[in-house]
Formats: structure tokens, C-alpha cells, sequence
């Protein structure tokens, strides 16, 4: 190597130590590692911006569009109800979602799915309490793993499959290499990725999620002082719930959330007994935070009770959002109940619940006389806090961060272009990248989210990550380090026989995907495969499969898969994390 290739493998080195000991970001550190490579002369600026228009990156920011729409819509969160409603473990969870997880994945892009379920994983973690820590890592493996047991469940698979055909137009009078670089069948990988997907999943499962980190400070902080609303709920007929006991439709243990009485005509029922029934047109009356009150709203077959004779505001769904405000001292809203205030026509809001420190409260939330310093929580315009943060009817008025309506009407518009999703990445008639643009692109246009909701539910720095260790590939690419490390490695066992010169292909794309992506290490080692083959007279197809498996499977670093890049920071993962729990993993 010249002086280049040792700069790289220096620049490099920096990189993983300031990962290790979490200096900075990731998307931070891996670019402020590109920046010093470009300055250097090892690769060009126009290198650096080809990430950006990567295929891989570009599909999962398609992704993040679409779960946002999915998650607008209120269609994730049934989807993740169904998925995850039995688990109320960390251990029952993993043991629900991550076979689940690889079923899909080995269908869908495995990249597709973590795109889609992080954002209903991340809410399930902040309802029941549990650190995202301690799941997120799990649900990128299991990812990893599923995308191993068909053709088109990671981009490996496909760029090794497009290598290989090339690879027999060279050796077109060899009918050995002819057979032996035949193209990947649909199901063929599944030969070796199912039995691996049963030993991983076993893995986390008993072990693995025993190493996992349990970092509580991303929960949002509740303690003893948390306010407690009053909120009122509706059965619509119809609902799911009607015919369940309280207990079976999900209503009985919600996290930061008690069902105090429920109303059916004029009879009240209180205490709720968890085996209660529930029917059509029952008034639901509970108690609980701020955040799962909003949640609340995203419950199917609920509608909050309006406590507004007037009609709703024309305010569009997705442009109303939740916020505080405290009734002043001097209010003209004090003696007043809210039914009577007249509290829509005047702030243009709507009264979702009501929380008064010291005293519970029950009943109708129309029927609440407000005192001075009772706390609203208040479905609003986008220009609320601005209109009436000087207002002197109210102490305070702050925004709820995060926290809109639903789209409800839409889930099942969202639904239906996510089967279009899967049908045109399953049929394989556009390419992968295509199919993700044109999907996103109609749950705007389709009003199924907003095009600002659009923009802010792609996650940017996710994408400068992958962006910039794609940078980082192409310098180990150009400046001779990737042909030096690999021509010493399979030199070094060339003499041990096949199994030795497997293993050592095999190891060298596992070595490569933790370094530079499994994209880049798919395309290193495979040329290097195909020469030992030749070398020592074999057929060549166990060696196009190691740098498949190998390629695919990389779990002791961040940057070795793009689903752990996107687990990395809503995870709060340290580098050691991946180390700790993935190595075990890879030696699997």
C-alpha cells in the first residue's frame, strides 16, 4: 500500500475509537471522517455525494415516509397492537416480534421492515415502560437474519446474484463455472438462512437478550408529580371492543391509564371489573398522563366524547395539534363548565381532558366547573401557543410535542398501498427503490400525511450515517486497502485445503460487511472468491454462497448493516453495545 492506503486505515481506526468511546454522534463521526479523507486527496467530493444518491439510502427514505404515513394514519399502530398486544414482558415481546420479524423479512426487504416497525416498536416501549435499549437491537438482528432465507430479502443476495451471472459470461466454454454461477433461486439461500434464523433468534432469546443495555433515561421521565387528565371515550358502534371484557379488549392495564366508570345511558358502572362488557355507545371515562391520553385517540373503535355542543372546527386532521394551558385567576372561564363556556368559539379549541392538582376527578368532562389553575389539554390549531401565549385567561400555554390526531378515516388507504408496496417489491417488475419513491410519493399525495409530516418523519441522521460509511468504503476501495487485506488472508490458508480457503472467504466478507457496509463488502470479496476457486480447481458456487451469508450477516458493528445504522440512535446504543451482543452472534 502507499501512502494513502495507511492514511485510510488510519483516518479509519480514529473513526471506530471515537465510535467505541461514543465522542460524538454516529452520523458525525462517520462524516467527519469522509470530510478528513476528501481534504486528503483519497477520495473526490463527488464520492462523498454519491452516497447520497445510493439506492439503498434513497429506498429508506422512501421507507420513513411511508411509516410515517402508516403511523399518520393510525394503521401501524393496529398492526402493532396485533403484533405485540400479548406481550407484556421484555421477555414475551422479543419472543412475539422477532419471529415475526424474520417471516417478513425474508419477503420484504429486510430493511423495509425495520423502516416500518421502528416507530410502532418505539411507541410499545414508551407505553409499557420498557427502554428501547432493550429491544431495538433484537428487531435489526432478527432482520438481518429473515433477509437471509430468500432471494430478494436483502440487497446481498441480489448483488451477488447480478455478479454471478456476470462471472459465467466469462467462463462460457466451462460448463463446471456454467452450472456453478447459475443464478440464486428464490428460495435456495433458505437452505442455509433457515437453520441460521433458528439458531440466531434461539440466541437472543436465551442469551442475547441478557446483554442488552437497559438505558431507562430515553423513557420519558414520569414520576409522582405527573399530572393526571380526566378524558372521556366513546364505543362507536361497530368497534372491535364491543362484546370484549375490559380486560380482553386491551382497556384494563394501560400504562399510566385507569378506566375509572363506564356510563351506558343513565346507568353508571364503577368500579370497572376487569371482566365487564363492554357495549355500543358506552361512555368511557378515564384517568391518566398526558401522553397516553393522546394516545388514546390512536385506540380503534374509540372516539373522544366532544364536550363542545358546537360542531368540529374545520381545521384539517393533521394540522390540529395538543396543547396546556392553565386557566388563569382572572379567566372568564372560572364557574363556568366547559359544556357552557363557549370554549370552541372563543379559542377556537376543543377541551380534550382536564387535570386539577390535589382533587380526582369523574363524570362528564362537559359537565367540570373550572377553578383558577386547572390544567386543559387542548386539541388546537397549528397557531394556538403563538395566538394565546400573552392571553391573560390562561397562566401558561405550551405545546405537546409529538402529539396529532389520526387520520383514521385514511388507515385503510395506507394499508392499501402498503400491500402495493409489497406486491411491487415481491413481483420484482420495478426495481426495489422505484417501487419505495412511487409508494411514498402517494401517501402524500393522498393526504395520508402531510408533506411537512412527510419531511420530519425522515430520519436524517440515519442517512448521513449510511451516506458517509459508504465513503468510507470507497476509500478502502480505492486507496488498495481492501485487495492488500484480502490477497493476505486468503494467501494465508490457501495451503490448508478447501474448507480452510471457504472459511477464509467466508470470515473476510463477515470482516468487511462490520467495516464498510454489506453492500461494499459483497462486492470486495466476491472477485477475490472467484480467484481462489479458480485457483485450487473447485466449483465456484460455495464460494459465491459464503460471500452471500458472509455479506449478509453483520452484527458486531453499527455500520456493518444498514438496519443497525437505523436502530443506532433511537436505540441510544453505544458502539461496545453491538460488540457485546452481535459478536456472540457472528461466531454463531
Amino acid at each position: 500500500m502507499d501512502w494513502q492506503g495507511w492514511f485510510t486505515l488510519g483516518v479509519i481506526g480514529l473513526v471506530f475509537l471515537a465510535l467505541l468511546r461514543g465522542w460524538r454522534s454516529p452520523d458525525v463521526t462517520l462524516l467527519a471522517g469522509a470530510v478528513i479523507l476528501v481534504l486528503a486527496g483519497v477520495i473526490t467530493p463527488g464520492e462523498v455525494l454519491a452516497g447520497f444518491s445510493n439506492q439503498g439510502m434513497l429506498t429508506i427514505a422512501a421507507l420513513f415516509v411511508i411509516g410515517a404515513g402508516l403511523r399518520e394514519t393510525g394503521a401501524s399502530d393496529t398492526l402493532g397492537r396485533r403484533m405485540l398486544r400479548p406481550a407484556s414482558s421484555h421477555g414475551w415481546i422479543l419472543a412475539r416480534l422477532c419471529p415475526q420479524v424474520a417471516v417478513f423479512s425474508a419477503f420484504l426487504n429486510n430493511t423495509a421492515v425495520v423502516a416500518m416497525l421502528l416507530p410502532i416498536v418505539n411507541d410499545w416501549c414508551r407505553r409499557h415502560r420498557i427502554s428501547p435499549s432493550r429491544v431495538l437491537l433484537p428487531l435489526s438482528y432478527a432482520a438481518v437474519l429473515g433477509g437471509a432465507c430468500t432471494l430478494i430479502g436483502t440487497s446481498t443476495n441480489l448483488i451477488v446474484h447480478g455478479m454471478m451471472l456476470q462471472e459465467a459470461g466469462r467462463h462460457a466454454a466451462d460448463p463446471v463455472w456454467q452450472d456453478g454461477l447459475r443464478g440464486i433461486g428464490f428460495f435456495e439461500v433458505g437452505a442455509v438462512g433457515v437453520p441460521a434464523v433458528i439458531l440466531g433468534l434461539a440466541y437472543l432469546l436465551l442469551i442475547g437478550r441478557r446483554l442488552l443495555p437497559d438505558r431507562q433515561d430515553l423513557l420519558e421521565d414520569i414520576g409522582e408529580s405527573a399530572r393526571e387528565y380526566l378524558v372521556n371515550m366513546h364505543v362507536l358502534p361497530g368497534s372491535p371492543v364491543v362484546g370484549q371484557q375490559v380486560k380482553q379488549a386491551g382497556l384494563r392495564r394501560l400504562p399510566g391509564l385507569f378506566l375509572i366508570e363506564i356510563t351506558r345511558a343513565e346507568q353508571v358502572i364503577a368500579p370497572v371489573a376487569p371482566d365487564q362488557i363492554l357495549r355500543a355507545d358506552d361512555r368511557l371515562t378515564f384517568t391518566g398522563l398526558r401522553s397516553t391520553i393522546v394516545d388514546l385517540e390512536r385506540f380503534p373503535g374509540l372516539e373522544r366524547v366532544d364536550p363542545h355542543p358546537a360542531t368540529p372546527t374545520d381545521t384539517d386532521a393533521g394540522e390540529r395539534h395538543y396543547c396546556e394551558a392553565v386557566v388563569s385567576g382572572t379567566s372568564p372561564l372560572i364557574g363556568r363548565s366547559i359544556r357552557d363556556s363557549n370554549f370552541r368559539a372563543l379559542y377556537n379549541a376543543a377541551v380534550v381532558a382536564v387535570h386539577r392538582g390535589g382533587e380526582a376527578l369523574t363524570g362528564r368532562v362537559g359537565d367540570i366547573v373550572l377553578r383558577a389553575g386547572d390544567t386543559l389539554l387542548l386539541q388546537t390549531g397549528p397557531n394556538f401557543v403563538k395566538a394565546h401565549s400573552n392571553n391573560p385567561d390562561f397562566y401558561l400555554v405550551s405545546g405537546v410535542e409529538d402529539a396529532r390526531p389520526v387520520r383514521r378515516d385514511r388507515a385503510w388507504l395506507a394499508g392499501a398501498l402498503l400491500a402495493l408496496l409489497v406486491f411491487l417489491m415481491a413481483s420484482g417488475r420495478v426495481p426495489v427503490v422505484v417501487a419505495a419513491l412511487a409508494v411514498a410519493v402517494l401517501i402524500v399525495i393522498t393526504r395520508c400525511i402531510s408533506a411537512g409530516e412527510a419531511r420530519r418523519g425522515i430520519h436524517w441522521d440515519v442517512l448521513l450515517a449510511i451516506a458517509s460509511a459508504l465513503a468510507l468504503g470507497t476509500a478502502l476501495m480505492k486507496s488498495g486497502v481492501a485487495y492488500a487485506i484480502g490477497h493476505v488472508v486468503v494467501q494465508a490458508t490457501g495451503d490448508l485445503g478447501p474448507l480452510a480457503a471457504l472459511a477464509a472467504v467466508y470470515l473476510l466478507a463477515v470482516l468487511f460487511t462490520e467495516l464498510v457496509t454489506n453492500s461494499a463488502a459483497a462486492a470486495l470479496v466476491f472477485p477475490l472468491a472467484m480467484s481462489v476457486a479458480a485457483e485450487l480447481g473447485l466449483n465456484p458456487r460455495p464460494f459465491a454462497m459464503a460471500v452471500v451469508f458472509g455479506a449478509s450477516f453483520g452484527f458486531a458493528t453499527p455500520i456493518g448493516y444498514q438496519t443497525n445504522l437505523m436502530v443506532y440512535g433511537p436505540g441510544g446504543y453505544r458502539f461496545s453495545d453491538f460488540l457485546k451482543v452481535g459478536l456472540p452472534l457472528n461466531l454463531l
